[in-house]
């Protein structure tokens, strides 16, 4: 499996930015897909988790209200739509996937890195005025 997230860019405070994450192929029916971002200067970051087979979502709390992700399966292409976006959401924005686990056990690891096996080169999303 290969991803490939694109999308970022600068913009102000309150805009809104979508990115986009491209699989190499037909997989979120069979995998779970998260979004991590990392700031300069700090760790990387859970952001945003889904199963859509399970049908469930996560969002880290810093972004709930904000963010939401959706996916087109026609296209292997899931979407990360950011909304009122603060200076704060400055990062390295990167799609994430592994093969999905059973829901019980996906709602303990979702907000872990290191459960996630398939990674995209990230997205760079600047807010600034």
């Amino acid at each position: 499996v290969q991803l490939q997230a694109s999308g970022g860019g600068l913009v102000q405070p309150g805009d809104s930015l979508r990115l986009s994450c491209v699989a190499s192929g037909r997989i979120f029916s069979s995998h779970v897909v998260a979004w991590f971002r990392q700031a300069p200067g700090k760790e990387r970051e859970f952001v945003i988790a889904a199963d859509w087979s399970g049908g469930s979502r996560y969002y880290a709390d810093s972004v709930k209200g904000r963010f939401t992700v959706s996916r087109d399966n026609a296209k292997n292409t899931v979407y990360l739509q950011m909304n009122s976006l603060k200076p704060e959401d400055t990062a390295v924005y990167s799609c994430a996937s592994r093969r999905r686990p059973i829901s019980s056990v996906f709602a303990t690891i979702f907000n872990d890195q290191s459960e996630y096996n398939y990674w995209g080169r990230g997205t760079l999303v600047t807010v600034s005025s």
